[in-house]
């Protein structure tokens, strides 16, 4: 039977899938990864500001969690790929329009950042 998980609950092992996918580093990968498996330069490459250690643990906790596989070649030299497993594909629509909804909102969220800085800024002066 299986056991019922429960987010909202300290101790729900759901917990640990969500502060995994809450990661930035791991959105932008699992979305650049649709479509086509990648190499891992070029993930290093696309995914600017992200350190070649970050990608390794990100890539290798999202292939724990069984989101993408890893798939090395015997080529001089080695190249690996990553890509999604049925199961990391399932999340792509959702990563996705995670993803771009920063883009296509953040001058909405930098002028209600601003909005509400100008309204600290005044409360705090009285």
């Amino acid at each position: 039977m299986q056991q019922p998980y429960n987010v909202y609950e300290d101790r729900c092992p759901t917990r640990q899938v969500l502060d995994r996918l809450a990661d930035k580093w791991a959105l932008l990968i699992l979305d650049r990864l649709q479509g086509a498996p990648v190499r891992f330069n070029q993930l290093r490459r696309d995914i600017q500001g992200i350190s070649q250690k970050v990608l390794s643990q990100t890539l290798k906790k999202l292939e724990r969690d069984g989101l993408l596989s890893r798939s090395v070649f015997a080529t001089v030299p080695v190249t690996v790929e990553y890509a999604l497993t049925d199961l990391g594909q399932s999340l792509i629509q959702t990563v996705s329009t995670f993803a771009h909804w920063a883009e296509q909102h953040m001058d909405a969220v930098l002028l209600a950042q601003v909005k509400y800085d100008e309204g600290a800024a005044s409360t705090s002066g009285a």
